[in-house]
């Protein structure tokens, strides 16, 4: 195999460290599964070059290196920010990699890796415009045009997690104003991701101990339970809208935890109606294709070649 036809992606979460690597046409043939050393920095450049080096040997090439993980890169300093990998946090990853495994290393936030591998699907690949928005833990997202990721100045494009709720939704619902981890008050991460949801059924008094406790309640019947899942699909909703308004996207995909609520795909669209300008037909709204495997297909899609 040539060098240009083998793609190596890693997903790196705070627990594993997935690797994967991808041929020509995005088949993957080779895969491998360690425990993420999160304490000490020198032993983490030292799996991921053990794990270069093993694909190397297995697949007879030298692939190209993408990498995907929670927590941004300052597009200055080059330094990372890694709350789930705290050795991490102070050093420039990218270039240490680089001069180790002699080749360019490519890095960006796990949640962009997943919009740019739903932007290269069967269901997607024929629009320009693709927006993946996470639903899961916590609520961010990528913005693909062409194929190639949008990143932005700062390289924050596509954080609509941390953009606030309206006031009309706050009054509509009488919705409580939750401070978020990044600092802000009432952002949309604190409404619709995974723990939001849970939040906002305890503040109106709904027992259940887990979202898919509150699912199972609301596939039953319950009344309460399905006042709040209609609370939440407006809720998001508008925020889809939203970016609808802005970015005029051809599609969403959703990922994270909350994509297997198969109800969302049908509710969502006439709720994101209400937003949007009158006789505007809402994007579409996919499920994803690849799920969790998407982070490390996204990664491997970072760097088409490196020779």
């Amino acid at each position: 195999m040539e060098i240009s036809q083998i793609r190596y992606g890693f997903d790196i979460g705070g627990t594993k460290i997935e690797m994967a690597a991808y041929d020509r046409q995005l088949k993957q043939v080779l895969c491998h599964r360690i425990s993420t050393p999160t304490g000490d920095y020198r032993e983490f450049l030292s799996c991921i070059h053990q794990l270069v080096e093993l694909a190397d040997r297995e697949l007879h090439t030298q692939g190209s290196i993408g990498i995907g993980l929670p927590g941004v890169t300052d597009p200055r300093s080059r330094r990372q920010l890694a709350v789930n990998v705290p050795c991490l946090t102070g050093h420039c990853l990218a270039d240490d990699l680089a001069q180790a495994l002699a080749r360019p290393v490519e890095i960006e936030n796990d949640c962009r890796c997943f919009a740019l591998s739903e932007a290269s699907t069967p269901q997607t690949d024929h629009l320009a415009l693709v927006f993946g928005a996470i639903i899961g833990t916590g609520a961010g997202g990528g913005l693909v045009m062409n194929k190639q990721l949008h990143k932005g100045r700062n390289g924050l494009a596509g954080e609509w997690g941390h953009t606030p709720i309206s006031a009309q939704l706050a009054q509509r619902y009488d919705l409580p104003l939750f401070t978020c981890n990044c600092g802000l008050t009432g952002c949309f991460e604190r409404y619709v991701s995974g723990s939001g949801l849970l939040a906002l059924s305890r503040h109106f008094g709904h027992p259940a101990e887990n979202v898919p406790a509150l699912i199972v309640s609301f596939r039953q019947g319950e009344p309460l339970a399905q006042r709040l899942m209609a609370m939440y699909v407006d809720i998001l909703a508008s925020a889809l809208a939203g970016l609808q308004l802005l970015l005029d996207v051809d599609a969403f995909v959703l990922g994270g935890g909350l994509s297997n609520v198969g109800e969302l795909y049908s509710l969502l669209p006439p709720a994101m109606s209400h937003w949007l300008l009158p006789g505007t037909e809402p994007a579409a709204v996919y499920p994803p294709v690849h799920g969790d495997s998407s982070g490390v297909r996204g990664a491997a899609l970072l760097r088409q070649s490196w020779q």
